[in-house]
């Protein structure tokens, strides 16, 4: 896929550079799309609203496991002077919780990554959509990103497009 984009941004350039002969002039330019999202307010923003909705899960997660150690120490230091069956009830309830946890580990990493992914889907969106903006105001002709082996930093247009996120956070 990145190949096949690659290759067309190549063929784009040069069709580019062929009609450069032409007396109109075409303007290209270059956004990093990754410090554009990285860098953003409303990544920033995105991130701490995630953390906030699952650090309480976190948090119980982080006390099973705290809870989990303990019993299995309990289990080494005096499984010796525990009776067979006190021995048995306690690996029972040792493996039953080690499965629940696992479970809700599980769960919470689907559940977190499926937020993430609905997060920041919305946010690439709005990158997008501000990079076309400050494409069409500057009067840029193309805009490549990823994969690009060199780049003036006179076409590179990541710092345009972070200040207009800024601003539309502001708003």
């Amino acid at each position: 896929m990145n190949s096949l984009r690659q290759i067309l941004i190549v063929i784009t350039l040069g069709l580019f550079v062929t009609f450069s002969v032409s007396a109109e002039e075409y303007r290209i330019g270059f956004v990093n799309a990754t410090k554009v999202f990285e860098e953003s307010p409303q990544y920033k923003t995105a991130r701490e609203r995630l953390q906030t909705e699952f650090s309480r899960r976190e948090k119980d997660l982080l006390a099973s496991q705290k809870q989990l150690k303990q019993l299995e120490e309990k289990l080494q230091r005096d499984g010796s002077v525990m009776s067979e069956s006190e021995v048995k009830r306690l690996e029972r309830d040792i493996l039953s919780r080690s499965r629940k946890l696992k479970n809700a580990q599980t769960e919470f990493r689907e559940d977190l990554n499926l937020r993430q992914n609905e997060e920041f889907k919305k946010l690439r969106q709005q990158v997008r959509e501000v990079i076309r903006e400050v494409g069409k105001s500057e009067n840029i002709d193309l805009i490549v990103s990823d994969g690009v082996v060199y780049f003036s930093k006179k076409i590179d247009i990541s710092d345009k497009v972070l200040e207009k996120l800024r601003q539309l956070k502001a708003e």
